[in-house]
């Protein structure tokens, strides 16, 4: 396989994988989130009894390291472009991994492992609030992401028919 063909495949798996993630996030928000926050704390007990088989949790830590990899090796393959992947890199590890492990996490134990036995109603709304307007930085940086892998994307393929003229 020649480079040209292998960098857009390394391209187009990449922008197809942080769109996906940007779309899940936004899945999210949208269907289950208004379900999870829509009558705290007893939302947050009815969610924990639906979620028993699958939740986010066991979807978006593969679909993120998926994205790093794919990110990774796009840094690497995708030299005319480098810029704009580590752009969406630095995005992704910042704006979405490090910010869930800091912001969310320990939000998520309050709610969801402590829940309303060692926490007050209060206590539960408010962390709550917190979380949904969080979850908005969270989404907007996946979004960045995602275009930051579009530009990437356009980037390389832009190059790479310039070379093949």
């Amino acid at each position: 396989m020649n480079n040209s063909r292998a960098g857009f495949i390394v391209s187009t798996a990449y922008l197809w994988i942080a769109v996906v993630a940007f779309g899940g996030i936004l899945a999210e928000t949208i269907i289950i989130y208004p379900n999870v926050f829509h009558d705290v704390p007893a939302s947050l007990g009815t969610s924990v009894e639906f979620m028993v088989a699958a939740g986010p949790a066991d979807f978006f830590p593969p679909l993120g390291a998926l994205t790093v990899v794919a990110a990774v090796v796009s840094l690497v393959v995708l030299r005319p472009a480098r810029k704009w992947v580590a752009a969406s890199l630095l995005s992704l590890l910042l704006g979405e991994f490090l910010f869930s492990a800091l912001f969310f996490w320990p939000r998520n134990d309050v709610m969801f492992e402590e829940g309303a036995a060692v926490h007050s109603a209060a206590v539960l709304r408010q962390t709550a609030w917190e979380f949904e307007t969080g979850h908005w930085v969270r989404l907007a940086m996946s979004l960045l992401t995602a275009v930051l892998a579009f530009a990437a994307f356009v980037r390389y393929q832009e190059r790479r028919r310039g070379a093949l003229r």
